[in-house]
């Protein structure tokens, strides 16, 4: 009978919507239970390490459950959504995720009955196992058999005894002592039923699920309830009235005393490190140890260049279009490029070679809310001067509005960070992973220069040039920065250098 409500059930698992991605998160949901999706609606937007996208789901139905909710951090391949494809509410098929909460029935008959109904289900449907707690968990029953075939669990079982096994360990040891039921009532009785964000977190802080009381909706672990098991050992050994046996618990996780577990809420906050700034936080530690950086600098006189700026925003051509230095900047480090193409190259670790590349993705670092981003425009060295002015302001809006796709922010070559919008004269960019070059631009202003022979206030601003010095040597390193800077000086070398 199982079979018969499962079968119409779809999951839809977490894509992978960039090249390498692991995890996202859930940032918003735009269905319900209940509600009817159609192939092709979005039905939530999630974040990765490199954008939010929007996630269409791929076949009619009706929405059974939502496996997660907002701001919860999913690992690619775990089902997010459970879609009746038949139409229908399928109202038994929740029998299943209830079932760890069961432990009222006499457990002889929960080994021997519940396998014998799991086995034919996933045989049958074809389902995939969903995450434990979550829907149709078939992992999950067949682990049960294997969980409850100790002697000492069967007794505690049929005395009604709510008791959780170290998955980690073997589980005869535990019973035969019976120092678990003394630790208190831990829910469940088998596997702690956690999602995987929370998992990670339990490993990471050195603590045992099987220790930890839950405190969530069907017996789930919850974060708050790791936060409180790592403290947990500061008033252990006060508190040993329950029993002998039950200061033996938390002596087995001892490596979660090095994390501290409180600050100061008044005077401090902490900002979980996740999506996009995690994804960069990662990308420039692995950049700075492992391109060997070399940054140089000039400071050049771009009044003519801020002229031409102020002629090419009344020119027909540009109408419509965003026309600022950057563009011009932009194109001047093309033209560099193509006078030294030695510059736009790769390193290749496991061939032990440098591989040009003959065409330019430019890079343009930007700041949003949910940390900076790189995307770039494709063949920028193929474009016009307005068709650039064009890629780059649909590149800034769409950026801004949070929904640049992963596929803009890949196959990146060379990149153009502009610190100069924050009133910064210069600095040390790090190369974004896997380009040979970064060109970051400093504030323009007024300053006075020695211009014809006589000290006169000027439009100046100061330029650095980083790049990977196991590609790009100090000579070509330099000649591209000194180009640069001789056109947007010189504008007209524009023409007579393109």
């Amino acid at each position: 009978m199982t079979t018969m409500t499962q079968a119409p059930v779809r999951e839809f698992k977490m894509p992978d919507v960039g090249e390498g991605l692991t995890e996202a998160e859930i940032l918003k949901w735009y269905v319900q239970p209940g509600d009817t999706v159609t192939d092709g609606q979005v039905v939530c937007e999630v974040e990765t390490a490199k954008a939010a996208v929007e996630l269409p789901i791929p076949y009619d139905g009706v929405v059974r459950a939502l496996h997660f909710p907002e701001g919860t951090t999913v690992d690619v391949g775990t089902s997010i959504i459970a879609v009746d494809v038949s139409g229908g509410a399928a109202p038994e098929a929740e029998a299943p995720a209830a079932a760890p909460a069961a432990e009222a029935v006499p457990a002889a008959a929960v080994p021997a009955e519940q396998p014998a109904e799991a086995e034919p289900t996933s045989a049958g449907s074809g389902r995939q196992p969903v995450l434990v707690g979550y829907g149709v968990a078939t992992s999950a029953t067949r682990r049960r058999p294997r969980k409850t075939t100790p002697d000492g669990f069967v007794q505690q079982a049929v005395a009604g005894v709510r008791t959780e096994l170290n998955g980690h360990a073997p589980a005869a040891p535990v019973p035969a002592a019976a120092p678990v039921p003394a630790a208190g009532p831990v829910a469940g009785a088998q596997r702690p039923l956690a999602k995987p964000p929370v998992r990670k977190l339990a490993k990471d802080l050195g603590v045992d699920l099987a220790t930890v009381t839950p405190t969530g909706p069907d017996g789930i672990v919850t974060r708050e309830d790791v936060h409180a098991a790592v403290a947990a050992p500061e008033a252990g050994p006060t508190a040993p009235e329950p029993g002998a046996p039950a200061p033996e618990v938390p002596s087995a996780a001892p490596v979660s005393t090095p994390a501290p577990a409180s600050y100061d809420t008044a005077r401090e906050t902490r900002i979980p490190v996740k999506g996009v700034r995690k994804a960069t936080a990662a990308a420039m530690v692995g950049s700075a140890f492992t391109a060997p950086h070399v940054t140089e600098f000039v400071t050049v006189d771009v009044t003519r260049t801020m002229k031409l700026v102020e002629e090419l925003k009344q020119d027909k051509e540009f109408a419509g279009l965003r026309v600022n230095p950057l563009l011009l900047i932009a194109k001047a480090l093309l033209v560099a490029i193509r006078r030294n193409p030695g510059v736009n190259a790769s390193w290749d670790e496991t061939a032990q070679e440098i591989v040009v590349k003959h065409y330019v993705n430019l890079g343009i670092a930007a700041a949003t809310p949910r940390g900076l981003i790189v995307p770039n425009i494709k063949d920028a060295h193929a474009k016009t001067l307005p068709q650039l002015a064009e890629s780059l302001g649909e590149l800034v809006s769409t950026a801004r509005d949070g929904k640049t796709s992963p596929s803009a922010m890949q196959a990146g070559t060379v990149t153009i960070t502009n610190v100069g919008v924050f009133g910064v004269d210069t600095g040390t960019p790090i190369l974004n992973p896997g380009e040979s070059a970064i060109l970051a631009v400093g504030a323009i202003k007024l300053q006075p220069w020695v211009h014809k022979g006589k000290v006169k206030p000027r439009q100046v601003t100061t330029l650095a040039l980083s790049f990977d010095h196991r590609l790009v040597d100090g000579e070509l390193g330099s000649k591209v920065l000194a180009d640069v800077a001789a056109i947007l000086e010189q504008p007209k070398r524009l023409i007579s250098w393109a």
